[in-house]
C-alpha cells in the first residue's frame, strides 16, 4: 500500500509563492510518474502538473504554465510543486497522486494513489 502525504499549503497574497511537497511511502516511487491536481469548491478536480518517473518529462495545464514548476527527488521519495505568481483563481485543495505507469497523464483516472490534499488560498 502506498501512502502520499502533502504539505506546504497555506494562505498567501496574490503574486506570492508557495512550495508544495508530497512524501511517498514504499520502495517503488521511482517507477511511477507523479501528478498534482486541484479542486476548488463546486468544481471538478483538474490536472495541474505531471512528471515522468525519471523527472525527464514534465507537463502543465495551460493555466499554470510559466508560473508553476513540478519536480521530484527519487532518493527522497518526494515530489514538489513550486507555485509562483499565485492568483486568487489558484485557490483550491491540491492533491498529489501516483500514476499507474511511468508517464504522466492529465486524466485523473490514470492515477491510482492519492494524498489527502492540502489547502491553498490566495487572497486578492
Amino acid at each position: 500500500q502506498v501512502q502520499l502525504v502533502e504539505s506546504g499549503g497555506g494562505m498567501v497574497q496574490a503574486g506570492g509563492s508557495l512550495r508544495l511537497s508530497c512524501s511517498a511511502s514504499g520502495r517503488t516511487f521511482s517507477l511511477y510518474a507523479m501528478g498534482w491536481f486541484r479542486q476548488a469548491p463546486g468544481k471538478e478536480r483538474e490536472f495541474v502538473a505531471g512528471i515522468s518517473n525519471t523527472g525527464g518529462r514534465t507537463y502543465y495545464a495551460d493555466s499554470v504554465k510559466g508560473r508553476f514548476s513540478i519536480s521530484r527527488d527519487n532518493a527522497k521519495n518526494a515530489a514538489y510543486l513550486q507555485m509562483n505568481s499565485l492568483k486568487p483563481e489558484d485557490t483550491a485543495v491540491y492533491f498529489c497522486a501516483r500514476a499507474r505507469g511511468s508517464m504522466a497523464t492529465m486524466t485523473y483516472r490514470e492515477y491510482d494513489y492519492w494524498g489527502q490534499g492540502t489547502q491553498v488560498t490566495v487572497s486578492s
